[in-house]
């Protein structure tokens, strides 16, 4: 079900990204959220699994569409000095939610197992009345206009950018570790191999949550201060040691820390590819943006796939240890991204200009 979701929304990512040029933030934005409220309302009353997977892979295509509308808002709204900021606060929006969605969730499930469906089914419609009332401004929410379409910035303009390719491959390695490598085997290794409780496992994974969340302010300032590229050094090189730790894991005392490292690096490291887009392209384009959303989904898809797969295969610390080769890529990858903040102007030409307003 959740791989029904996240294929469906990876497939329309271009979509979105075409609807958001066209139509501007503001439509996307609640559009996307009234669909995936529709279609987890529709969850909630399904009938069989296959109803079920049918409305969560529909809900895919909404959920495409805010997020896209949504990191086009963040990046278009702020200046290069607050970008890294800006994506810190977003970033930790998400965090708080994953806390507290499933501990909410849990409570109302004692009720009955459908009630979180149609919790999270009001919530959305909430969410997206207030996008359709209070999201305005200059540069949000209006159409392209007929004459400027040809203006906006195009992917190829994008991938002939060597930081915006860097940004393409941190973000698909990134969803790799901190999605698919936490999601598909971590669980399973640390109460067969480490011979722990899945209470552990939960443990680990909110200390993780929370380090991640009190470091990630202080991670996007330093961001605007010092720039991308040093902020994804730090970041990285972090992250590259909590994977080393995980793989030699011995105790659950270990996997603790591993974690404890893992929320501190991937402060860091979150928030830089998305600023670098922004600082790129100057917040516009949303398939430039959708593009780079699309290559965090693939590897929140295609990682715990081969990751399962070579620990089926040989052990899980092989896996792990193939996760830090190819985290070793993306190590060698931030050392080389040129600074993209505060550059005197766009680095790509005909950029469109900023909507008015409808």
């Amino acid at each position: 079900m959740v791989s029904a979701f996240a294929i469906t929304r990876f497939a329309s990512g271009l979509i979105s990204g075409v609807l958001v040029d066209k139509f501007g933030e503001r439509a996307v934005f609640s559009t996307g959220i009234f669909m995936v409220s529709t279609f987890t309302f529709m969850a909630g009353i399904a009938q069989s699994y296959e109803q079920l997977l049918v409305f969560r892979a529909a809900g895919g295509l909404g959920s495409s569409m805010f997020s896209v509308a949504a990191s086009s808002v963040i990046l278009r709204s702020v200046s290069d000095s607050q970008r890294g900021h800006a994506q810190s606060v977003y970033q930790g929006s998400f965090i708080v939610g994953g806390i507290a969605g499933p501990a909410i969730g849990g409570v109302l499930s004692l009720i009955s197992l459908r009630a979180p469906f149609f919790v999270y089914s009001i919530l959305l419609l909430c969410s997206g009345l207030v996008a359709l009332i209070f999201l305005k401004g200059d540069s949000i929410g209006a159409k392209v206009k007929n004459g400027s379409a040809e203006s906006a910035t195009t992917v190829r303009e994008a991938l002939a950018m060597p930081a915006y390719r860097i940004a393409l491959v941190l973000a698909f390695i990134g969803t790799w570790v901190f999605f698919g490598m936490r999601a598909s085997i971590l669980p399973v290794f640390v109460t067969e191999e480490l011979g722990s409780t899945i209470a552990i496992v939960g443990y680990g994974l909110a200390i993780s949550a929370m380090v991640q969340g009190a470091v990630l302010l202080r991670a996007g300032r330093y961001s605007d201060a010092k720039g991308r590229r040093a902020a994804s050094i730090i970041g990285a090189n972090i992250v590259f040691l909590g994977i080393l730790i995980l793989t030699f894991a011995v105790n659950p005392l270990m996997y603790i820390l591993s974690m404890i490292v893992l929320g501190f690096g991937g402060a860091y490291l979150s928030i830089t590819p998305a600023s670098i887009v922004g600082d790129i392209i100057k917040g516009k384009g949303g398939k430039v943006i959708a593009v780079f959303q699309m290559a965090g989904d693939a590897g929140m898809i295609f990682g715990p796939i081969i990751i399962g797969w070579i620990s089926d295969v040989y052990s899980y610390r092989t896996a792990f240890g193939a996760s830090a080769v190819i985290f070793a890529i993306a190590l060698t990858l931030v050392y080389q991204i040129p600074e993209t903040r505060n550059v005197d102007g766009p680095q790509v030409k005909n950029l469109r200009p900023i909507d008015e307003d409808l």
